[in-house]
C-alpha cells in the first residue's frame, strides 16, 4: 500500500494525509475527516493544529510527486508502459492495442479516457490520465493482476502537470495535433510543447511511432529515439497504398520494408486506417509477426462510442466522440465517401471550455452535411444560448437548426432518417452523462438511439 492519500474518504489507518489545494476544493479543509478514518501523519502548506504530527512544505503536490517517485517508481521498472499521445485517437488506438496484445497472449491493462481496463474488470475514471497518486495505485493493481504490460493515453494537461513523474515508456505513439483544449494552453505552440514532452518519458532504448502526415510530426523527429512513420504519404517506414472503405469494414493494403501487405479490419473511416497502422507499428516493434497481427486483427473491436453503428431503418446512426474541428471534418468526410444517401450530422460543443473552436465545428459540420442539428454537449456553467450564438456565429449556411435538448435533437434526426441515410450523432461517444450546470445528469447517446427504435 502506498504510505500517502490525497482524498480523506480513502484514507486507511496509518496512511499519511496530503492536504493539496486543487482548483475547486482544498484538501486542507479535510484534514480532520483524514484523521478520523486513520491518518496519521499530516502534509499541508500551513500550520494546523490537529492531533497528529505536522509537516509544512511549501508545496504539498510538488511534494508527493517527489516522494512518490523517489519510493515506488522503481517497482514499475519491470513493467512495460506503452503511451500514446496527440489530439484525436488516443483512445481507440489505446483500446485496440489492449486488445491486441491479450488476445497474443500479453497480459494487458489499459488506462484512459473510457476507463482502467484489466481481464473482465472495469472501473471508470475521473480523467483521461489520472493524477500521479491514482496513476500509481493503478499500476499497482495491474501488477497485482500479473499484468506484463499497460497501454495508457498521456493527455496533454498531465504531461503539462507532471502527472506520469517516475513512469518511463518502453515504447510512445503520437497520433497527431489539432486544435482543442486552448482554453489550458492557450496557444498551439504551448499545446504542441505539452505534447513533445512525452519524449522526456521514453526509455533511452524505447520506440517512437509517429503519424507521418500529421504537420506536427516533424517535431518529434529531432531526438536519438528509434522511430516508425505511418500515413498515407511517401517516405513512411509503413506506407499506406490503397483503401477500401465500407459501412461494416475497412481493408488496408500497405508497404513495409518493400513489402506489400492486406489486412481487413472491423474498423470504420481513414482515422482508424491511422489508429490501425499505429498499433500495428507498435506490435511490430515488439516483434510479433504480420500473420499473428493478422489473425487477431479480425476480433479486436473499436470502443464504445467510437463510429459506433446502429441501424436504424433503412439507414444508420453513428454515435462518435468526435468533438474537435479536425476529428468532425474526418468523420463526415469519411462517411460521406460511402455509397448514401443523406448525412445528417447531429453536434455541439462544450460549455467552459475551448470557444474558437465553436464556429469552426459549426461551419465545418455545415458545410460537410445535408443537414444539422446543433444540440447541448456539456453545456456545464455556461449559458447553452452563448454556447450556440458562438456556434452559428457567420455561419454562411442555412441548413441547420437548433434543438437544445440533447435528446430531442436526437429523436428528430432519427425520425428524419430514409432509405440510405446516415445520422452522425457527434461530441459524446462514450460518455452516459450530460454536465448541465455543475450536476452530472445520466444520458447516453447509443442509449437514446435505442430507446427511439424501441418506441417505434
Amino acid at each position: 500500500m502506498i504510505e500517502f492519500e490525497t482524498d480523506s474518504r480513502k484514507v486507511k489507518p496509518g496512511q499519511t494525509f496530503v492536504a493539496i489545494k486543487g482548483y475547486t476544493v482544498d484538501g486542507h479543509d479535510y484534514i480532520d475527516s483524514a484523521i478520523k478514518n486513520g491518518a496519521t501523519k499530516i502534509i499541508a502548506e500551513r500550520n494546523v493544529d490537529c492531533s497528529v504530527p505536522v509537516e509544512v512544505v511549501k508545496d504539498t503536490k510538488l511534494y508527493l510527486n517527489e516522494e512518490l517517485v523517489k519510493k515506488y517508481s522503481k517497482d514499475f521498472e519491470n513493467l512495460k508502459i506503452i503511451g500514446i499521445t496527440g489530439t484525436n485517437g488516443k483512445t481507440t488506438t489505446a483500446y485496440l492495442l489492449y486488445q491486441f496484445l491479450n488476445k497474443l497472449g500479453n497480459k494487458t491493462a489499459y488506462i484512459g479516457t473510457i476507463g482502467f481496463y484489466y481481464e473482465d474488470y472495469m472501473k471508470e475514471l475521473p480523467n483521461t490520465t489520472p493524477d500521479i497518486l491514482s496513476l500509481y495505485n493503478l499500476l499497482y493493481e495491474a501488477m497485482e493482476h500479473n499484468c506484463t504490460t499497460v497501454v495508457m493515453e498521456v493527455s496533454s494537461h498531465s504531461l503539462e502537470e507532471k502527472r506520469i513523474e517516475g513512469i518511463r515508456f518502453d515504447r510512445a505513439a503520437f497520433t497527431n495535433l489539432t486544435q482543442d483544449h486552448l482554453d489550458f494552453h492557450k496557444t498551439m505552440e504551448n499545446y504542441l510543447n505539452a505534447k513533445l514532452k512525452i519524449l522526456n518519458y521514453l526509455k533511452p532504448d524505447g520506440v517512437l511511432v509517429l503519424n507521418n502526415d500529421d504537420n506536427y510530426a516533424h517535431n518529434f523527429m529531432d531526438n536519438s529515439f528509434e522511430k516508425i512513420t505511418i500515413g498515407f504519404s511517401d517516405g513512411a517506414s509503413i506506407k499506406v497504398e490503397n483503401v477500401d472503405y465500407s459501412i461494416t469494414n475497412t481493408k488496408i493494403d500497405f508497404i513495409e520494408n518493400k513489402e506489400k501487405y492486406s489486412v481487413e479490419t472491423n474498423l470504420l473511416s481513414k482515422f482508424n486506417v491511422y489508429n490501425y497502422l499505429t498499433c500495428y507499428a507498435i506490435l511490430k516493434s515488439l516483434k510479433y509477426s504480420f500473420e499473428d497481427i493478422k489473425k487477431v486483427t479480425k476480433v479486436v473491436y473499436p470502443p464504445k462510442g467510437r463510429c459506433e453503428i446502429i441501424r436504424v431503418n433503412n439507414g444508420i446512426a453513428v454515435v462518435d466522440y468526435a468533438h474537435t474541428p479536425d476529428a468532425v471534418e474526418k468523420i463526415i468526410s469519411t462517411f460521406d465517401e460511402l455509397e448514401k444517401n443523406r448525412i445528417i450530422t447531429i453536434i455541439g460543443c462544450g460549455g467552459d471550455r475551448d470557444p474558437v473552436k465553436r464556429p469552426i465545428m459549426g461551419k465545418m459540420a455545415c458545410k460537410l452535411s445535408d443537414y444539422v442539428i446543433f444540440t447541448n454537449d456539456n453545456p456545464r456553467t455556461e449559458d447553452p444560448k452563448k454556447i450556440m450564438d458562438d456556434i452559428v456565429r457567420n455561419i454562411g449556411y442555412t441548413n441547420y437548426e437548433i434543438v437544445f435538448d440533447r435528446k430531442e435533437a436526437i429523436f428528430k434526426g432519427l425520425n428524419m432518417i430514409d432509405d440510405n441515410d446516415i445520422l452522425l450523432v457527434l461530441g459524446k461517444g462514450h460518455e452516459n452523462y450530460q454536465i448541465i450546470g455543475r450536476e452530472k445528469v445520466h444520458f447516453d447517446d447509443c442509449e437514446t438511439i435505442k430507446s427511439w427504435k424501441d418506441e417505434n
